[in-house]
Order: structure tokens, then C-alpha cells, then sequence
């Protein structure tokens, strides 16, 4: 004897929201069981639906693939990726040599969509929103939290990052669960794909914040990558009277010209006497340092004047030599900076208005379906390729 009880408990167990299907006076009819049947079936296949992702199966190998779609938990918002960046951060880890992206591994977190669906818990957001994401997840109660330096939380993770701690994929792929609580609405001016650059954005504030300017200071940018470049308008907007910037790249130099910098050629080691040249031997009064190899600290650390401060971004080293009495005699301060600390609202804020200009910075737009075949060139540093944003899906980037 079929019994409608039965069925509903069986919802329950598979955490069907559904109503009844029957009354326990109700009998059934061969038509009601038969479209019981046809409706828990596709309940199942809804909950096995797929999705496109980009996959990195292995060290050097990017695959387009189905994986299951992510279902929000209760303070998650699942999100409908619209645009997703290629990190820097992303092609070290594409061969393995970073340590930070153990395949399998689903990678990206410099990202934008809309709000495709909401946890139980969630408030403040409705289906359709249009918004970013922070890439650092972060538990807000630990020490770090609680004094604001949430990039240092003592349970943070990354989106798009597997290490030996964790595993989190990221935002190559049409959807991704995030918390609510690194969720930011978008102004309804600031399209999909420069929006995928507030990550960056975020990251060169932090940097600046860190350096303490004054206006009217001098500035030098070691490295015209993409943080050095965003870092060079995020120095504008803080005040500085001049900012440098160093690379050996002649074209990134003349973007970084066109974006206002006093671009320096570096070559056999000669930026420490143009910037003494230029500053009547005092050296500038900071210096961010965006590549993260022994000589560009080092040469950092040579510009920098009396008391002044150098600020680390790069980090493609995991060690440099320190010249420590230079450091000592001069009473240079070293500040490290990682990631970024609440600088998402002022990042969406100037990319917006504009006052941190970021289309420059874009080299392509292109389909999720071609990520391996970008991945490729980028590592590959073929020249003048800057920033890269992958578009998984059908989703007006516009809006």
C-alpha cells in the first residue's frame, strides 16, 4: 500500500522543501503517483545539475569540465560569475611553482556577477544584485579580526587556493558560493569586467595605506606589472607630489607613463643613480616594491632616503638577502603588506567614478572556454599582455 507519509519523509531526508503531496484521506491516483515520480526525479537531477568550470587537473594542464553547481549554505550567496581576472598569483601557481594551487583546483578570485541565489540567513541582497566578492574569507572573530586586519585572520582563506591548509575553489567557473559577509553591491555605472579588477584595486590601497604618505611626498614603484600600476594611482590619489616608475619593460613603462608616472628604464642596475639624479641625492620618500626578488628589494631599498619607509607587495621569492646596516644606519622602516583590509568600498568607489582608471589595464576579454589557451601566453610572458578577464557563461557584461 502506497502511503503519502512515506514520500514526504523521504523529502525531508533529502532536504526537499516541498509541501505534502497528499492528504493521508487522499487516495492517489496511477496519474498522481506517476507525476510524483517525474518530479522527485528531476528534484535529483536539479540537485546533480552541472556547471562549466575551468579546471586545473594538473600542473600545467587547464581543462574545461562538469562539476557539480554549489549550493549556498545558510549565510552563503551563491553568485552567477560574470567576469573573472587572471591573477598574476594564478600563473605561478599554473606550473606548481607558487605551492598555493595543488590541483585538482578550480582557480580564480578577481571577480564580478550577479546574485543568482541566497542562503536561509542571508539579508541585504535579492536575487539579480550585481556585485563583487573579497577573496580572502575571513572568520571575524579571532584577534586579527577583531583589530580590523582581517587579510591576517587566523582562519583566512583565499578563494581559488589550495595549499597544505586548505582547499577553496574559486571563480573560473559559472558559479561560486561566497559568505555574505565579503559580498559588495556594485553601482549599476561600473560594468562586469572592471569590476573584476576592484580585487587589484583593493590590494595596491592596502599597500598605500601602509606607507603612511603625506602629501606632497615622493613615491618610486619598483615593478610596472599590474599592481605596480594600480599602485601608482593609488599614490596619486593619496597625494604624492612625484611617483616613479621602474621596470625594464619598455612597453608596461609607457602605460605607466600614459597613467601620469615618471616611467624610468632600468638597465645594469642604473635606477639608483637616476633616482638620486632626480631627487638631489635624497632619494624618494617611499618606495613600494611590486616584483619580490632579491636585486628589486634590494634596489628598493637603495632609493629609498633617510627614514624613509620601503613597502613589500611582490613576493615571487620566498627569500631575499637583507642589506641590514644599510637598513639599520639609515633608520629605514620595512612594511609588509598582504592582500587587503577593508579597501573594497573605496576600490569600487574610485574605479567607478574613474579616478583609478583600470580599461588600460585590460589586454583581452575572452570566454571561459579559452582560459588554457591564455593561461598559456601568459605564462609564456608573451609582451604587451597586462590583465586578462574571462567571461563564463551568458552574461551581459555591461550589466
Amino acid at each position: 500500500m502506497w502511503f503519502p507519509q512515506s514520500v514526504n519523509r523521504l523529502n525531508q531526508r533529502r532536504g526537499k522543501d516541498v509541501p505534502p503531496v497528499l492528504s493521508s484521506r487522499e487516495e492517489p491516483s496511477f496519474l498522481h503517483l506517476y507525476l510524483e515520480a517525474e518530479t522527485s526525479a528531476q528534484n535529483e537531477v536539479e540537485d546533480a545539475a552541472g556547471m562549466k568550470a575551468l579546471l586545473l587537473s594538473k600542473y600545467r594542464h587547464l581543462e574545461i569540465t562538469d562539476v557539480p553547481t554549489p549550493r549556498p549554505g545558510p549565510d552563503e550567496v551563491l553568485v552567477r560569475v560574470a567576469a573573472c581576472g587572471i591573477c598574476g598569483s594564478d600563473v605561478h601557481g599554473y606550473d606548481g611553482s607558487s605551492g598555493r594551487r595543488i590541483p585538482p583546483l578550480i582557480m580564480g578570485h578577481e571577480a564580478a556577477g550577479s546574485v543568482a541565489a541566497l542562503g536561509a540567513a542571508v539579508a541585504g541582497l535579492t536575487e539579480g544584485d550585481r556585485v563583487t566578492f573579497d577573496s580572502t574569507i575571513f572568520c571575524g572573530r579571532c584577534p586579527s579580526c577583531l583589530r580590523g586586519e582581517i587579510n591576517l585572520c587566523d582562519k583566512r582563506r583565499v578563494l581559488g587556493v589550495s595549499c597544505a591548509d586548505y582547499r577553496c575553489d574559486g571563480a573560473f567557473a559559472e558559479f561560486v558560493a561566497v559568505p555574505r559577509h565579503v559580498v559588495h553591491r556594485l553601482p549599476a555605472s561600473l560594468s562586469f569586467c572592471d569590476a573584476g579588477m576592484v580585487e587589484a584595486v583593493s590590494v595596491a590601497l592596502h599597500a598605500v595605506s601602509l606607507s603612511n604618505i603625506v602629501a606632497g611626498q615622493t613615491a618610486l614603484v619598483v615593478g610596472a606589472g599590474m599592481i605596480g600600476l594600480l599602485t601608482l594611482q593609488a599614490l596619486q590619489v593619496a597625494g604624492c607630489s612625484s611617483v616613479y616608475v621602474a621596470d625594464v619593460d619598455a612597453s608596461r613603462l609607457k602605460l605607466a607613463a600614459s597613467l601620469g608616472a615618471n616611467a624610468l628604464r632600468t638597465t645594469e642596475n642604473n635606477l639608483v643613480s637616476q633616482i638620486a639624479a632626480l631627487t638631489d641625492g635624497r632619494g624618494v620618500d617611499v618606495v613600494v616594491e611590486a616584483v619580490g626578488v632579491d636585486e628589486t628589494v634590494r634596489t628598493a631599498i637603495d632609493c629609498v632616503g633617510k627614514g624613509g619607509r620601503v613597502t613589500l607587495v611582490g613576493n615571487l621569492s620566498p627569500e631575499v638577502t637583507l642589506p641590514l646596516q644599510k637598513v639599520v644606519t639609515r633608520q629605514i622602516r620595512l612594511q609588509g603588506s598582504c592582500a587587503s583590509a577593508g579597501e573594497y568600498p573605496q576600490a569600487i568607489d574610485l574605479v567607478a567614478r574613474g579616478t583609478i582608471r583600470v580599461k588600460p589595464l585590460i589586454s583581452a576579454v575572452a570566454p571561459l572556454e579559452e582560459g588554457p589557451h591564455w593561461f598559456e601566453r601568459l605564462y609564456s610572458r608573451q609582451p604587451n599582455l597586462m590583465k586578462v578577464i574571462l567571461t563564463p557563461g551568458d552574461v551581459e557584461l555591461s550589466g
